[in-house]
């Protein structure tokens, strides 16, 4: 019995002193206890998305090439509001429920909709326009406590347009089509106009509240404008086709607020990709999933890259001939 006894607490010594060594090879490189690697976890990340164009997956493709290339396994649940703020506030309020990792709001109304849901999960928003007139941030150097991203607009993109329309362009009414409720689109029509002060450029503004007003809204503005501009409005990007078929038919110049409008059949921008922007916000979500920052301490960035962009067949579908000067200057399309 006595033999037995001794036998038995050897083994239970041995299997102690085995579960021992097995949780000292968990620990991280310096000495401090942990469950796993950083690299191990697997982290989910809601996406609200306002709507489905171009721009906006270029910017939610960039965002997932970054998290890639950092090495991160991401599950992503990608949802799209369809253009209804109602529908992307229901959408911010379920993530916020499950409590995901973070949210990756694409689109004002998406990051607005997120940072009403939440105060706690991080917010890495981008596609945004006017981060701090869309009460998102305090600050681009002190955004929020957690809530950061990047702008699509750059400083010299709008004022470049109206001195190129200005330059360019005979006549002086552009014709604006936009929603109105879209604090976006509100802020870019004030910064165009600011843009025209001290020249005889004049805003004709044509409204709209879903993307099927939008070839109505333009057809409406033939006859009283000398050049079309989109901006960045997401509703009215969304149907950009029927725009780039009233303009071509009516010989009317298109200018456009981002280079994948101009792939699209836009005449001219001064932009960026938004797959850049969206890469670049992809690179500080990657920062605060892994601790090394959090939100509030990164800045709002601005697009890193801006240069002319012109299309040679809508130039020609639309009655304009392209100068020699453009073509130093610009990125030409054929």
């Amino acid at each position: 019995m006595k033999k037995g006894w001794k036998l038995g607490v050897g083994m239970m010594l041995a299997s102690f002193l085995a579960i021992s060594g097995c949780g000292s090879n968990e620990n991280t490189s310096d000495g401090t206890e942990g469950s796993s690697s950083e690299s191990e976890k697997t982290y989910t990340i809601g996406v609200n998305q306002i709507v489905e164009h171009q721009s906006l997956d270029s910017a939610l493709e960039g965002f997932k090439a970054a998290l890639e290339e950092k090495g991160l396994d991401v599950e992503y649940d990608v949802q799209i509001a369809q253009g209804d703020q109602n529908n992307s506030q229901t959408i911010a309020n379920n993530f916020a429920g499950d409590n995901v990792d973070l949210i990756f709001a694409n689109s004002t109304p998406s990051a607005q909709s997120a940072l009403n849901a939440t105060t706690e999960i991080p917010i890495v928003f981008t596609s945004v326009t006017d981060p701090i007139g869309a009460s998102l941030v305090k600050s681009f150097d002190e955004p929020g406590a957690n809530i950061t991203g990047t702008t699509d607009t750059h400083p010299d993109a709008i004022p470049n347009t109206v001195k190129f329309i200005d330059e360019n362009v005979e006549g002086n009414k552009v014709g604006m089509i936009y929603n109105s409720g879209e604090q976006n689109s509100v802020a870019q029509i004030d910064l165009v106009k600011k843009a025209m002060e001290g020249t005889e450029l004049e805003v004709v503004e044509a409204s709209v509240s879903t993307s099927a007003e939008v070839k109505q809204a333009t057809e409406s503005l033939v006859g009283k404008v000398d050049s079309l501009y989109v901006i960045t409005d997401n509703t009215v990007v969304s149907a950009l086709e029927s725009v780039i078929g009233v303009a071509s038919d009516s010989d009317i110049p298109l200018f456009v607020g981002e280079l994948d409008s101009v792939k699209r059949g836009g005449f001219a921008a001064y932009g960026f990709d938004y797959y850049d922007i969206g890469f670049e916000a992809g690179e500080m979500a990657a920062s605060i999933l892994t601790g090394e920052k959090k939100a509030s301490e990164i800045p709002v960035q601005y697009p890193q890259k801006l240069k002319l962009q012109i299309n040679a067949k809508a130039a020609e579908a639309m009655g304009i001939e392209i100068k020699e000067e453009w073509k130093e200057a610009a990125e030409i399309l054929e």
